[in-house]
């Protein structure tokens, strides 16, 4: 069991640092998709649970897990989906929502919405941090994301949604 144990750790440390394919800048552990490593029946399971279910990115992710571990060894590994529970923003890190910030990304204001496509919080602008946006449109470069404009520095930028 101890070599178990160790080898679960070592392929938790090994895909905790795969990046988010849409944004880089964050990881599949910082996401919270990132949900399990477990070994059944002779195989390493790896849990991971899409931010929305039609995500484009978990089949990237999937073959990076993959790939990521054949390399490093190890031959008997599974990854599945789960949908259940469903992934929300309360699973972002508080460092995914600081990378985010960084990255020109408005971090959700909180964590669940009760409301999927909520327009009454002010989106901060995350580059000059002012309230006085507007949104653009209900969906800016991914699924996941809105597109708002900054009226004080005129920048567009995209507000990642609580869901």
């Amino acid at each position: 069991m101890v070599i178990v144990d160790q080898n679960i750790k070592k392929i938790d440390e090994l895909i905790s640092v795969i990046p988010d394919p849409e944004i880089p800048v964050i990881t599949i552990k910082d996401l919270g998709i990132l949900r399990n490593v477990n070994f059944v029946n002779g195989e390493y399971v790896i849990t991971i649970t899409p931010t929305y279910t039609a995500c484009p990115a978990m089949g990237m992710i999937e073959d990076q897990i993959k790939e990521i571990l054949t390399t490093n060894g190890f031959k008997n590994v599974k990854v599945q989906l789960t949908y259940t529970p469903a992934w929300t923003t309360d699973w972002l890190t508080q460092d995914a929502k600081t990378k985010l910030k960084n990255y020109g990304i408005a971090p959700p204001n909180h964590s669940s919405c009760t409301k999927l496509f909520n327009t009454t919080d002010i989106a901060i602008c995350p580059r000059c941090n002012s309230k006085n946006t507007e949104l653009v449109s209900r969906f800016g470069s991914t699924a996941c994301k809105a597109l708002y404009k900054c009226s004080d520095c005129k920048e567009t930028f995209d507000l990642f949604k609580c869901h």
